[in-house]
């Protein structure tokens, strides 16, 4: 409560009403570093996503779906949870005239306006971060180098993408692209980074112009000697320069990317040039996987499979007999992934859920809440890793010897729904909006339903979570060939337990027509299934999806997981 009685000290110096504090750091990436996630110094959330508001006389936190039950348990105490979209900062306090603070290098005007909407806040721009005047701590010093990934990992060289990128700001008669989303970047060049715990993105901004010249705007002593013999044309900057390299152009057009163009930046390209409405096309092109990158995608999920199906055969083997826990368990799965030479890192952090636990969406085991695994409840593990070269997520359900009836019917409508998606037969113009109804058909027929989407986009050895395209009911942009999205309808009971199958499937093309492929190889757990339950269409898939799995991994097991994966995989 210090804390924030010292911020409501420095509100009244300032002479405004609120400030606003995002999770997120001026790279608008996902995993903001420890040390620069304001967020949860001020009401300790650590969530991935949120934003508060610390007013005079009270204080919210807005946090969407996957977190309400965590933001409640982590900042209920000294903050009003909000779940958006059910409610947004414009429904709370409309009509009110208020004078809100923020740092304009960590919002958008995209953001402000879905949050605030066109209502008449006033918003005061603080150059100097508020929470930095009260918080004192060591900034971690990062000087992992970039590197470009080889042939073997590409479809694309990277000349090829800039000239596309080239021909793009021709097409929409724009004189330069500013490029602030470090992923896009990676993308673009085909070079990774180490800037985040979970993400092999290179913290950056780049500025192409449409005559192909390019400026690389980032922490310099991340550059090493054979990177710049790569790039001879590029000319990298301090990434303190882009501000005065902005403010040298004049009467220009612009493409700016709305989802991390901060506020800052837009107000200083403003000044002097015009911002064209079109988006940064680096989004779609980087959503469509080459030939090459789909086949190493697949390489990636047999190598996570082989380590998730160990890590299922033992637990099931040992929970009975030893003190297996929450923390554990993920660190067992983790030991699992670890001897395999291609992995690298986690994907995110682990979500390792049982009983009651397993109702929070996006839970993360601490020595407070840390559970054992006992007889009779159902277990949620959802995971994922980086490999060399590309991204897992999956999520299993397993039973721990559970018979409850109502739990295993849940389960067998989850499952349904995931079946429903993965045969959604796709046309040319399928928006992820039309797949998400037929995800929750099965639970909504008993009055159920999941608050968090069906499936998000998957980058290639980049973020776990990538857009534009996803499985959401408001998501209406179209799958394409090569998109990999995740399958993962669910079903969360408060203070009971939690339910989720995931696999990732991309888009693969046959002749004129389109349909999902799994990429995910585990198996899931039929202890859970009623198989009564399934038509025939659905019993065909889970059998076919299951001879899939054994046929890729049997080679990986010895005698005993042998034996165990023809059981687990056998038909149904």
């Amino acid at each position: 409560m210090e804390k924030i009685n010292q911020l409501k000290k420095i509100l009244k110096q300032e002479k405004i009403d609120g400030y606003l504090i995002p999770k997120n750091d001026e790279f608008f990436g996902e995993y903001t570093p420890e040390y620069n996630d304001r967020l949860n110094f001020i009401s300790g959330f650590t969530g991935s996503y949120g934003f508060a508001l610390v007013l005079k006389d009270k204080n919210y936190l807005f946090v969407d779906g996957r977190y309400t039950l965590q933001a409640n348990n982590q900042s209920g105490k000294f903050f009003k949870i909000i779940t958006i979209p059910d409610k947004m900062p414009s429904d709370i306090f409309k009509g009110k005239k208020l004078l809100i603070g923020f740092d304009p290098n960590l919002f958008t005007h995209k953001s402000l306006f879905i949050f605030f909407g066109k209502d008449k806040f006033k918003f005061k721009p603080i150059f100097k971060n508020l929470i930095d005047k009260i918080w004192r701590r060591k900034i971690g010093i990062n000087r992992n180098k970039f590197y470009l990934l080889p042939n073997k990992a590409v479809s694309e060289k990277y000349y090829f993408k800039i000239n596309k990128i080239c021909r793009y700001l021709k097409k929409k008669k724009s004189d330069f692209l500013f490029v602030t989303a470090s992923e896009n970047n990676a993308w673009l060049l085909n070079i990774r980074g180490r800037d985040t715990k979970y993400t092999p993105i290179p913290h950056s901004f780049i500025l192409i112009d449409k005559e192909k010249n390019i400026k690389f705007f980032c922490d310099l002593k991340k550059i090493s000697l054979s990177l710049r013999r790569t790039f001879k044309k590029i000319k990298f900057l301090d990434i303190k320069d882009c501000a005065n390299t902005l403010l040298g152009i004049e009467k220009k057009k612009f493409i700016i990317d709305s989802n991390s163009c901060s506020i800052f930046f837009k107000n200083i390209i403003d000044k002097n040039n015009k911002i064209l409405s079109s988006q940064d096309p680096i989004y779609i092109f980087k959503a469509i996987k080459g030939k090459q990158e789909i086949e190493n995608i697949k390489k990636a999920h047999i190598y996570d499979g082989i380590a998730l199906t160990k890590f299922l055969f033992w637990l099931k083997k040992n929970f009975l007999k030893k003190n297996i826990t929450e923390i554990t368990a993920s660190n067992k799965l983790l030991e699992f992934r670890k001897k395999n030479k291609k992995f690298k890192f986690l994907s995110f952090p682990t979500i390792s859920g049982t009983g009651p636990n397993g109702a929070i969406i996006h839970y993360k085991a601490t020595r407070e809440t840390d559970r054992k695994l006992k007889k009779g409840d159902i277990y949620l593990v959802d995971s994922g890793g980086q490999y060399e070269f590309g991204t897992t997520d999956v999520t299993r359900t397993i039973s721990l010897k559970n018979s409850n009836k109502r739990i295993k019917n849940i389960f067998t409508r989850v499952l349904k729904g995931h079946i429903a998606v993965s045969n959604f037969k796709l046309k040319k113009n399928t928006s992820g909006s039309e797949i998400d109804t037929k995800a929750r058909k099965y639970l909504k027929q008993i009055g159920l339903n999941f608050a968090h989407g069906t499936g998000h986009g998957v980058g290639y050895f980049l973020n776990v979570h990538e857009g534009p395209h996803a499985i959401s009911n408001k998501n209406k942009v179209n799958f394409q060939k090569g998109m990999v999205v995740s399958n993962e309808p669910g079903y969360y009971e408060k203070n009971n337990f939690g339910i989720r199958i995931e696999n990732l499937i991309y888009v693969k093309e046959n002749k004129k027509t389109m349909n999902f492929e799994n990429l995910t190889m585990a198996p899931i757990d039929k202890d859970l299934i009623i198989p009564e339950s399934l038509d025939k269409n659905e019993k065909e898939w889970i059998n076919k999806y299951h001879k899939t799995v054994f046929k890729n991994l049997k080679s990986f097991m010895n005698k005993a997981e042998t034996l165990e994966l023809k059981k687990v995989c056998s038909t149904i």
